[in-house]
């Protein structure tokens, strides 16, 4: 008897945290499946997590499966999209596909890397793409990028509709809004399953539009006096669009700050999309310009402490220094978790006198993402038989599984990252689980979380460590003099204890109290002094560090 073929919903990132998306659809029997890959983000760690920055998918089943792997689709150019392609792009060997913005973007990343082997196809909005045995169609929607699109995937077991990130907007500030019309006709038509962006499931309404935030930020540029600062997401051209236009009405010049910021106003100037716009200027130009005819646009709106405003704020910039009268505005919102972080920017440029503008008091910043508002719409024009929500941490994907109830979907599916959702025939239901997780960029290296060396780090950075490197002769006397090194440890403890006094004295203690066949033994005196010292520091200061000692046999 010949098997059925399944279609398969597989997400690896994205479903359970905000960022990293990635995703799998997969048709045919269930051991010869051809497979469509969407996606291929990253996330950033959290602040205290040591020497680590950015987090991508755990990939080795697709390495498994990757002779099946038809393609690669990307959805739209932001990080949280396509900024794992380079670590991961090369163990693919399939073919991507993304607009030519994001094409662009990705381009210059690989520069960057050094990274040859890779090649991305470019289609455009609204176009199709046949990648046996899935047909996908590029729609475009309204996003704080350009060139988004939502994805229809047609297979011969039903039409997938795969949102991406977008919003309802009809005054985008550049590039197509929604396409409604196209939606709906796909709706018409049936779609079994929408997996849907779940990032601002918890606010009402609808989303401001980018046109609102235009005419916010012109109105203030224009009253400004003194300087004035404009950080927000280095992707959003619109914005970037929107500042320019305000500073050519308001008579300025626009200095860019900030790699990212350059890296995205060269790709969307190729592309066409800062037509009419003034050149903007370097770094460089600033000292030149008098105070009241620059705008600065910098990067650094999350806080990131080495990018632009973190430098501009603790006034350690090399060449944009601002003064008491100046303005700051931050043209974005806080992503969870980052709060701190753009708190003490926003502290410090209060103490240098600046007037800082967030989203609490001006409408100076659009989310990309729907609201419930939007949400409902969307089900009402797609009105698919099985809804999945994705894009977003636990509260978030409850809140849109009850929420896609009460617009009446048949079948709300709560998957997360690694869970195989079957959907046709007989579904939904979740099947199986696949290998799956987080791996941390670690210098040029991919490792796990778990990694020894990521946990040894984490606990250098609580406690710090101590090194020890002693002699010992034949006779099992110590030869010389010890060579210690604190590193991480205060000089004193709260008593007035200095921690290297003590340090000293567990080792000579110690030692001295081993008897004299035992000291020629290094296993043996290693691990004593090490246990010795990590108690005394223990007991004095409060905290355990990593004690490494090396015992030399002379």
């Amino acid at each position: 008897m010949q098997e059925a073929d399944e279609l398969v919903f597989v997400p690896l990132g994205g479903l359970g945290e905000i960022g990293m998306n990635l995703a799998l659809y997969g048709l045919g029997p269930r051991r010869r499946r051809k497979w469509l890959m969407v996606d291929c983000g990253l996330t950033f760690a959290e602040p205290e997590r040591a020497g680590v920055e950015i987090i991508v998918p755990d990939v080795q089943f697709i390495e498994k499966i990757k002779q099946d792997l038809v393609g690669l689709v990307i959805t739209h150019g932001h990080e949280d999209h396509i900024g794992a392609l380079v670590d991961i792009g090369p163990k693919l060997a399939c073919p991507i596909y993304a607009t030519p913005f994001a094409g662009g973007l990705f381009a210059m990343r690989m520069a960057e890397a050094a990274l040859t082997e890779l090649q991305i196809n470019t289609v455009l909005q609204g176009s199709r793409l046949a990648l046996d045995p899935f047909d996908v169609e590029f729609i475009p929607v309204a996003h704080s990028i350009p060139e988004s699109c939502a994805l229809a995937i047609r297979t011969s077991r039903g039409t997938i509709l795969h949102s991406g990130d977008w919003k309802i907007d009809p005054d985008p500030g550049l590039g197509k809004p929604t396409d409604s019309r196209r939606l709906i006709e796909i709706g018409n038509e049936g779609v079994l399953a929408l997996v849907c962006d779940s990032t601002n499931i918890l606010r009402e309404g609808t989303s401001p539009s980018e046109g609102e935030v235009a005419k916010t930020l012109r109105e203030i540029i224009a009253a400004a006096r003194g300087r004035v600062v404009v950080t927000t997401f280095a992707s959003n051209v619109a914005r970037i669009r929107a500042v320019g236009l305000a500073a050519k009405a308001a008579g300025r010049k626009v200095v860019l700050v900030g790699r990212a910021m350059e890296r995205v106003v060269a790709v969307a100037r190729d592309a066409g999309y800062l037509e009419g716009i003034d050149e903007f200027l370097s770094p460089d130009a600033y000292s030149a310009l008098d105070r009241d005819e620059v705008v600065i646009l910098a990067t650094g709106s999350q806080g990131e402490r080495r990018a632009a405003m973190a430098r501009i704020s603790e006034d350690d910039h090399q060449l944009v220094r601002l003064a008491p009268g100046d303005t700051v505005i931050f043209s974005s919102r806080t992503i969870p978790g980052n709060e701190r972080e753009v708190q003490r920017i926003v502290n410090n440029l209060v103490k240098q006198g600046a007037e800082v503008i967030t989203d609490r008091t001006a409408l100076i910043h659009a989310s990309g993402h729907p609201r419930r508002g939007e949400v409902a719409k969307f089900y009402e024009w797609i009105r698919p038989r099985i809804a999945i929500p994705a894009h977003g941490e636990e509260l978030h994907l409850a809140e849109h599984a009850r929420f896609a109830a009460q617009c009446g979907i048949a079948h709300v599916v709560k998957a997360r990252d690694g869970d195989v959702v079957l959907l046709a025939p007989d579904g939904p239901a979740i099947i199986d689980e696949v290998p799956h997780g987080r791996l941390c960029r670690d210098g040029n290296a991919l490792v796990r979380l778990d990694d020894d060396a990521i946990e040894a780090r984490q606990k250098l950075a609580f406690a710090g460590i101590v090194t020890i490197a002693l002699a010992v002769d034949g006779k099992g006397e110590m030869a010389g003099v010890p060579d210690v090194v604190l590193a991480g440890l205060p000089a004193k403890t709260r008593a007035g204890l200095a921690l290297d006094e003590i340090v000293d004295a567990a080792l000579f203690e110690t030692f001295d109290a081993l008897p004299r066949p035992q000291r020629r033994d290094a296993n043996l005196v290693s691990a004593a002094i090490e246990k010795a010292v990590r108690a005394a520091v223990a007991a004095a200061w409060g905290k355990k560090p990593t004690v490494h000692v090396l015992v030399v046999e002379v």
